[in-house]
């Protein structure tokens, strides 16, 4: 399933222009787009390195003439999308017509013509300008910050999305309510904690054999405070439990001794 692409965002200081685009924010035809020298690429895999995506894209379009930048970045508003830069309109005309969905990484490229000049070009092809250019631009982004239609597109996506998650997000469940150990009804096995780590399931027989009807006693390898203590009848372990709830088993530490949960 195609990946949804976010909008395109200014680049800064390497690289700051913006994609052909009709009324709604979309990509122009081609036929009604004004050639430049960069293309606007995108649905660009994201899960490829930025490394590794600019120079895909560097060796893909350099057999049509000399690329002079590629600008990519994986912040959340520029992932899948790339911008490349060659000497004239002409070449990149060429270059899109011929590879215009291109599966790139097994998803077709989508390429429009950017609508202003980037950096690159303005500093190859007009460099006496290129502070003018830059200023020109910085301007014009502090100027259309919020109103941009792509950053507005942007936006809207974004606050569907949180609010798509707050619907889906399931209801709050009522915690489950557990009865303390103290009040658990009486069975025939007895559940012991804070015992003395070095205690022996032989200490614990002796202990409690002193009460009839002893069947077994049970202790957890990978956790040596806990036990369990089962006798034959419930009366028996009743017995016991009333007996050696809070016996200090090493002198110190009392163990605590409750009806294990059924």
């Amino acid at each position: 399933m195609a990946t949804t692409q976010a909008p395109q965002v200014d680049l800064h200081s390497a690289q700051d222009t913006t994609p052909t685009l009709g009324e709604n924010g979309s990509p122009q035809p081609e036929e009604q787009q004004v050639a430049s020298e960069t293309l606007y690429i995108q649905n660009l895999n994201e899960k490829v390195k930025i490394d590794v995506l600019k120079a895909s894209l560097r060796g893909l379009f350099k057999s049509y003439g000399e690329v002079l930048d590629v600008v990519a970045h994986n912040n959340l508003r520029m992932r899948g999308q790339a911008f490349v830069s060659f000497a004239s309109p002409e070449i990149a005309k060429k270059a899109m017509k011929e590879v215009r969905g291109f599966p790139l990484y097994s998803k077709p490229m989508q390429i429009s013509f950017a609508r202003t000049r980037s950096d690159a070009v303005v500093k190859r092809l007009d460099s006496t300008n290129l502070e003018q250019h830059t200023a020109t631009r910085t301007e014009h982004k502090k100027r259309t910050r919020y109103s941009n239609p792509l950053k507005q597109k942007f936006k809207a996506k974004r606050m569907a999305a949180e609010m798509d998650g707050i619907a889906a997000a399931p209801a709050a469940k009522r915690p489950n309510v557990q009865m303390p150990d103290e009040y658990l009804p009486p069975n025939k096995i007895l559940f012991l904690q804070n015992l003395p780590e070095t205690v022996t399931k032989d200490q614990l027989m002796a202990l409690f054999s002193q009460y009839p009807n002893l069947h077994e006693v049970r202790l957890i390898p990978t956790k040596k405070d806990i036990a369990f203590v089962e006798y034959m009848d419930e009366g028996s372990a009743g017995v016991a439990k009333d007996a050696l709830h809070n016996y200090k088993l090493d002198g110190e530490n009392k163990i605590k001794i409750t009806f294990a949960r059924k």
